[in-house]
């Protein structure tokens, strides 16, 4: 943390202990969420080098740390993390944590961090499920698992159509990463001098527009195969997305311009985990 940062937490810590302890675990969640983009990041570059067979999505990316130098461990520490990140999401949705009011815009934004809450809980839970049974999982193919589950969503009354909300939801999210990355101010919740706010803004608007345009074939998919009640439209998620942008006309610039923006987007969650300004003990002690 910058000096000041580091006073004021220094200030709850002996004002707010409690606070202190669940801003800690907030902040190793984005460093944990930082982890899981930078890998899938790095591994669609190897991809857009022909150094590995396809992209991965999150899960893709988790499942290759065991390979790597101390990666059981990483993966233990990151598991934790995200469940630290899905407590900040609840803090800032249910208990508004970052003070946005209840105007229409401000809870459509602490709906979708709801909803990123609920997300990365559920990856926290796959990654301590990967260390319970981590050489099964590597012999099941991710894309056959999720048009399984596809499968099953369309079987249900009504599937169609939720399959095709949850991809407009995607692309949604999609789009709005890309309006994010053209027109937020990323320092906006930061405490950082001005030359530190220069590099985050750069990773915050290459982040954000490389996860925007990761996640619009991915929703798209999504949508194709609620319209076709097809489950093998839905191609596997954000790696097989990954991997469709490799198929276009100068494929493998695009995947590899757009793997470094996600590995931005993980170094931008770094920052976030140090300069954020946290408004923990104010949820805390209400």
């Amino acid at each position: 943390m910058t000096t000041h940062a580091l006073a004021s937490y220094r200030r709850t810590l002996h004002d707010h202990p409690l606070a202190a302890a669940i801003e800690l675990v907030c902040r190793a969640g984005y460093v944990a969420r930082g982890f899981v983009y930078v890998s899938i990041g790095f591994i669609a570059l190897l991809a857009a080098l022909d150094r590995t067979p396809k992209a991965e999505g999150a899960m893709g990316a988790l499942e290759a740390w065991p390979d790597w130098p101390l990666g059981y461990a990483l993966l233990w520490l990151t598991g934790a993390g995200l469940y630290g990140f899905a407590a900040w999401r609840l803090l800032q949705s249910v208990f508004d944590a970052d003070r946005q009011g209840r105007k229409l815009r401000a809870l459509a934004s602490r709906a979708g961090q709801a909803i990123s809450g609920v997300v990365y809980a559920s990856l926290g839970v796959s990654a301590y499920g990967l260390l319970d049974a981590l050489e099964d999982l590597r012999e099941v193919d991710d894309q056959a698992k999720a048009r399984e589950s596809l499968e099953a969503a369309l079987a249900m009354p009504g599937g169609e159509l939720m399959v095709i909300a949850v991809g407009l939801f995607v692309l949604g999210v999609g789009a709005g990463n890309i309006w994010q990355a053209a027109t937020n101010d990323f320092c906006k919740r930061m405490s950082c001098d001005r030359h530190v706010a220069r590099w985050v803004t750069l990773l915050g608007r290459a982040g954000h527009l490389a996860r925007g345009v990761a996640f619009l074939p991915a929703g798209g998919f999504l949508v194709l195969a609620g319209l076709n009640a097809r489950a093998a439209e839905a191609q596997g998620g954000l790696g097989a997305a990954l991997d469709a942008l490799e198929r276009q006309p100068f494929g493998e610039a695009i995947l590899a311009l757009t793997a470094l923006g996600l590995m931005a987007f993980g170094l931008f969650a770094f920052a976030e985990a140090r300069y954020r300004r946290m408004q923990v003990d104010g949820v805390v002690d209400a």
